[in-house]
């Protein structure tokens, strides 16, 4: 049993007032096709009366094969005309719900895609949520005190031409949740929709340094990273204004004081950071001890992108799928679908969902490993997107395997990028503290990925070009990404980058 009867108070408290959900969620560890089946039967009672649901015959009481073998597998690109009329606010085109808003990915590996929100599926990705925040505090009481810090993007920077909002995920999560729990965010929201980014990050530390902080929830790593080196960068400033109760940078007077250090140092009792580990956030995620300068707990913040909440973290171990949630489907090296019950520990599977919002077998080009099983329900991470590799002559270098290189080399950020020719060769930026030469660079890549190796022996792939980056290159190349409109909480560090990104990160300059 994940979440026992029983404990300190404010974990009874809130296991009770949720009792129905745990007793659901924990029930999908003994009968996951009955969950999913619970799923389906939501999901067509959705469908009914949608022009999706009579294009594809959709009707309440099919089977989860009769479903699969009335939908075909879809990635974004081949919804995107049934997404471009709900973007007008055309009703019943995906669902019977009412699309509430859009959500904006971050666009970091590709274009930005919109997605539905509908009330059904908010509930879905809420109730994900419910249960995270239920282990934290069966794990520790004393998260129940103190301020939750959250890093988020406006839920709304815009709308689409029939009149739709469209924003962020992290800020519509934010704004979603209770009134007891936005109660204990040290950062009012508004402080999030500061136009210019530098004033809002410091606005963000101000507010934060003067409340007790006791848990920092960040989706990517690297915005935790971010953040402490502004910390450092503005520290005098920050002095300042907390033992006046001040923030000079938007004339704010009366706010809250705290005496701060001379020498930063958090001064907070921070007991907890969540965010994401997978994949290439594994890098970013080792660095952050040393740049909060001290070792916290750090849970994973499930298994989640802007179309759903797929696996929900319940303890210390990898995220649990959340089979009371939306409908999942596994994609193995075969291509075949399999269901959550069918997975086997180690392997790893492209990740397809069907979701209340009217995504039906859509194709995140997520590939997630299955590290476990908590009774029949598979622990997920996230390893890296599908096709997320460079390469010009079978070479196949992953995300993984060039931060793999970067960690060997002590370096602090690394991207790369193809550069074609009749002999290509990988296009490499980075920021360390010594410099790299190819030579350095190509060994530890040759060490990891044998089919490198090999195009390089060759000669059918050449040394790998070098470009050392000041500290502040990819701090402005996420900048220029959320003035274009990019959710800042949801742009992350860039590994891999098409040539069109990489002159942009490039055109940042050299120190």
């Amino acid at each position: 049993m994940i979440f026992p009867p029983g404990g300190h108070p404010p974990y009874a408290v809130m296991r009770w007032l949720n009792r129905g959900l745990v007793e659901r969620f924990e029930a999908g560890f003994g009968a996951p096709e009955a969950a999913q089946r619970a799923r389906l039967a939501v999901l067509l009672a959705g469908a009914e009366g949608s022009d999706f649901g009579r294009a594809h015959g959709l009707a309440p009481g099919m089977t989860l094969e009769q479903y699969r073998t009335a939908v075909p597998l879809r990635p974004h690109a081949a919804l995107k005309p049934w997404l471009d009329r709900v973007e007008g606010n055309e009703p019943r085109v995906l669902t019977r719900h009412r699309v509430t808003q859009m959500v904006q990915t971050s666009g970091t590996s590709g274009a930005p895609k919109r997605l539905p929100v509908t009330g059904p599926w908010a509930e879905s990705v809420a109730a994900a949520q419910r249960l995270w925040v239920l282990g934290l505090l069966r794990d520790d009481e004393k998260l129940a005190s103190g301020s939750a810090l959250s890093i988020v993007s406006p839920a709304v920077t815009t709308t689409t031409a029939g009149g739709l909002p469209v924003g962020s995920n992290t800020g519509r999560m934010f704004l979603a949740q209770p009134w007891w729990v936005r109660r204990r965010a040290p950062v009012p929201y508004e402080v999030y929709g500061i136009e210019d980014v530098q004033t809002r990050q410091y606005a963000v530390l101000r507010h934060a340094l003067a409340a007790d902080v006791r848990s920092w929830t960040a989706a990517n790593p690297s915005s935790i990273l971010l953040y402490m080196r502004r910390m450092r960068e503005d520290w005098a400033e920050l002095q300042r204004d907390l033992a006046d109760g001040t923030m000079s940078r938007l004339g704010q007077h009366g706010l809250a004081r705290r005496r701060l250090a001379d020498e930063p140092r958090l001064p907070w009792n921070l007991r907890r950071v969540n965010t994401w580990k997978g994949g290439p956030a594994a890098f970013f995620v080792a660095r952050v001890p040393a740049a909060l300068g001290m070792d916290v707990p750090i849970r994973e913040a499930g298994v989640t992108a802007s179309e759903g909440f797929f696996a929900t973290p319940v303890d210390d171990g990898d995220p649990v799928a959340f089979l009371d949630g939306h409908l999942l489907e596994f994609v193995g090296d075969d291509g075949q679908p399999r269901w959550a019950w069918e997975l086997e520990a180690g392997r790893e599977y492209r990740l397809v969902a069907s979701t209340e919002a009217g995504l039906y077998r859509y194709d995140l080009g997520d590939i997630v490993r299955v590290t476990g099983f908590v009774g029949r329900a598979p622990r997920l991470v996230f390893v890296r997107r599908a096709g997320n590799e460079l390469s010009a002559v079978g070479e196949r270098v992953t995300e993984a395997q060039l931060l793999a290189a970067a960690t060997a080399l002590g370096l602090s950020a690394l991207s790369a990028s193809l550069h074609w020719a009749e002999v290509p060769w990988l296009r490499v930026a980075y920021v360390g503290p010594t410099e790299v030469t190819p030579d350095v660079l190509d060994r530890a890549l040759r060490a990891e990925n044998l089919e490198y190796d090999d195009r390089r022996a060759t000669g059918r792939l050449a040394a790998p070009m070098l470009s050392r980056l000041g500290d502040a290159a990819f701090a402005g190349w996420r900048a220029r990404r959320v003035a274009e409109g990019a959710p800042e909480a949801q742009v992350k560090d860039p590994v891999i980058l098409s040539p069109e990104r990489w002159d942009e990160l490039i055109n940042f300059g050299a120190p």
